[in-house]
């Protein structure tokens, strides 16, 4: 039997940026991504946008409301996705949870602006028993779960050194390498402020930031969006020299070989070996780990709690500033 999906949110993570794709190479939203996985049947979708409602409807043969109750009312909701932005996020899980019973709630990032607010939801989750997941879709790779296997493992050594380059806020995009590389490499352990460009919200406040976690210290360079978007991690390890970005569709990974023109010196080798990502399919794969939690299974997504803990930790760089 299939797993219901009521997805509140009908906007660019919910239903657009992958609109006028090839379905069968790009899965960049919730409403492709559930709709064409073989666990989960797209129940109805919920926004107050009667265009987008319109849209919905058209493109995935599904019912869609102006409203939460509405469409639990009617539906089941096995699973509630919310993709409205962030600033509504906790107004709809309350709402989500008075009247349904949802098995598991997948919240877009991040959870909250305020740490207050998304300890509140994570605490109204577990007081119904309801899973929360926390939409870092970089968490379901299989090229970035298999770098932290190699973490774990050893073949990529620690402690590391690195820098990470993003764009569109620190407490925005930044929260996706933050979380990455606390899924990579540990807890914050102690961080030095070096740059901030002072804007009216704080919220999308550029910081450039040391941050030191259990397994190395990573430099995060804020760049202007107004440019262009970017995102890289480079992690320098004593057993090699990883390379994870937006622009490529695959991690790079290079161990270190007896350099040939000098004795007793090592370098990277010049044989990259290639890991390769699933860039344009992330949410599917996101969709696959949603299946394993929900039977039982070990899965790598992130948890309301993980997610929690980023937040708590990114606030508490963002405050020192203020």
């Amino acid at each position: 039997m299939s797993i219901g999906i009521v997805l509140a949110g009908l906007g660019q993570i919910g239903m657009g940026y992958d609109r006028a794709l090839d379905p069968a190479r790009f899965v960049t939203t919730h409403a492709r991504a559930f709709s064409q996985h073989p666990e989960f049947h797209l129940e109805a979708g919920v926004d107050l946008n009667p265009d987008l409602r319109r849209e919905f409807e058209a493109t995935y043969g599904c019912a869609s409301y102006p409203d939460i109750e509405s469409a639990c009312a009617v539906h089941a909701a096995d699973v509630a996705v919310v993709a409205l932005p962030t600033e509504f996020h906790a107004e709809a899980l309350e709402r989500i949870l008075r009247c349904a019973q949802p098995r598991a709630i997948l919240c877009e990032n991040p959870l909250a602006y305020a740490g207050e607010g998304a300890k509140r939801m994570v605490g109204s989750c577990a007081k119904n028993g309801v899973n929360l997941y926390v939409n870092y879709m970089r968490r379901a790779d299989p090229s970035v779960i298999e770098v932290k296997r190699r973490i774990n493992v050893g073949l990529i050594q620690t402690p590391v050194k690195g820098r990470v380059w993003y764009t569109k806020g620190w407490l925005h995009n930044g929260s996706h390498f933050f979380n990455l590389l606390e899924y990579w490499l540990g807890p914050l352990m102690e961080f030095k402020v070096l740059k901030k460009q002072h804007v009216e919200d704080e919220s999308f406040a550029d910081l450039d930031v040391w941050v030191a976690f259990e397994r190395g210290e990573i430099t995060f360079l804020a760049a202007s969006a107004e440019a262009f978007s970017h995102s890289e991690i480079e992690l320098i390890s004593p057993s090699g020299r990883l390379r994870y970005g937006s622009e490529t569709d695959h991690v790079n990974w290079q161990v270190l070989e007896p350099d040939e023109r000098f004795k007793n010196y090592t370098s990277l080798s010049r044989e990259v070996e290639k890991i390769s990502m699933t860039r344009e399919r992330y949410q599917l794969q996101v969709a696959d780990q949603l299946a394993l939690s929900l039977k039982g299974q070990a899965s790598q997504l992130c948890t309301g709690a993980d997610a929690l803990k980023t937040l708590v930790s990114m606030r508490k760089v963002l405050e020192s500033t203020i």
